[in-house]
């Protein structure tokens, strides 16, 4: 691996960051369940009901890989002050809009009648996905510190983020600090693949054993919950704060990716392929911040008339309809965003 010069775009980190949206997203349709109490919606997890599947969220919570897309990015563009800016303008751009049209129905649901429950779990899921947004653009605003402490001590200065996470574990530092030092650790990752600073053959195999031989550790020996996301009722969560894990699965997938760059760059020869990437990256934010809503809003419209989106998540039957589900949801997703490109340009 060698460094790229400033500015090239290297297709396929731009396909693992479309793997890791792609991810996340799927995630979290397959992970949100609605059910109807007494005072109307209300999430639920079919993880708290089938268990066994928790091991399928290490597949599903790809955000290490968005944030080593992120970090070789910010490289790639030596950390110049005004990616941070481009950052933060392009999440605006793709935040208000989103902000203002919920403000407005659940204001309307408010004046209307709409249960409470119903409400605040609306809002709550249109809200998390934001979490995301504060760790990412600090990172990105200092990027070129980073950059510069990498480019002189190396990878090696990810220990140090890591070692934040085990203190924030461990209950010697607040859990807050977790949050933007474990998405770090992969950010910092991708700085030094990016600017050369870490080659050779052995390095995917020593990212993608090392990082898998401690999840299993942490989970087997540690007590580490398995699943890679909260589960309601457990009182540990691997994603919020990010824990040990996280940072392990991280770094697992980093390895994964990097093992199997080569063959990625095979397949994007392909212009269908390159095609595929190049526009979910075009519209990797909207896609993040949005696919929620859409699951919210055909919830809205479909209701319990058919099985797998409001119902209770407690057995194979609602996965498999919720799996259905998927393609439709996907479809939604696609039209609210190329109807949004259509009202105000292209996304970015």
């Amino acid at each position: 691996m060698t460094a790229i010069a400033a500015g090239e775009r290297d297709r396929t980190v731009d396909a693992a960051r479309a793997f890791a949206i792609c991810g996340v997203v799927v995630g979290h349709w397959l992970v949100t369940g609605l059910v109807t109490g007494p005072d109307g919606w209300h999430t639920a997890s079919p993880l708290s009901a089938m268990p066994q599947l928790a091991p399928l969220t290490w597949l599903f919570q790809t955000l290490g890989l968005f944030f080593f897309a992120g970090g070789f990015a910010a490289a790639r563009s030596r950390g110049g002050a005004g990616g941070g800016l481009r950052t933060r303008e392009r999440l605006l751009a793709s935040l208000l809009p989103l902000l203002a049209g919920w403000a407005v129905v659940l204001g309307a649901g408010v004046v209307l009648g709409a249960p409470a429950g119903t409400l605040e779990t609306t809002a709550r899921l249109v809200i998390s996905p934001l979490w995301f947004l504060i760790p990412y653009v600090a990172l990105r605003i200092a990027a070129r510190p980073l950059c510069q402490a990498v480019q002189r001590y190396g990878p090696a200065v990810a220990l140090i983020p890591a070692v934040v996470v085990a203190g924030a574990d461990g209950g010697l530092l607040p859990g807050w600090l977790a949050v933007p030092a474990a998405w770090a650790v992969p950010w910092l990752l991708g700085n030094a693949v990016a600017l050369g600073r870490w080659g050779g053959r052995r390095v995917p195999a020593l990212l993608l054993l090392g990082g898998a031989a401690l999840l299993a550790l942490l989970i087997l020996v540690g007590g580490y919950p398995v699943s890679a996301v909260g589960v309601p009722g457990e009182g540990r969560s691997n994603l919020s704060p990010p824990s040990l894990v996280a940072v392990a699965l991280a770094v697992t997938q980093t390895g994964g990716f990097l093992a199997l760059r080569g063959a990625v760059g095979g397949l994007l020869r392909r212009s269908r392929a390159a095609r595929v990437v190049s526009g979910l990256n075009r519209v990797a934010v909207p896609v993040y911040l949005g696919h929620l809503s859409v699951l919210l809003a055909a919830a809205t419209l479909v209701g319990t008339r058919l099985p797998g989106l409001v119902g209770a998540p407690d057995g194979p039957a609602w996965v498999a309809a919720r799996v259905a589900w998927l393609p439709i949801l996907a479809l939604g997703l696609a039209l609210a965003i190329r109807g949004r490109r259509h009202a105000r340009g292209r996304v970015s």
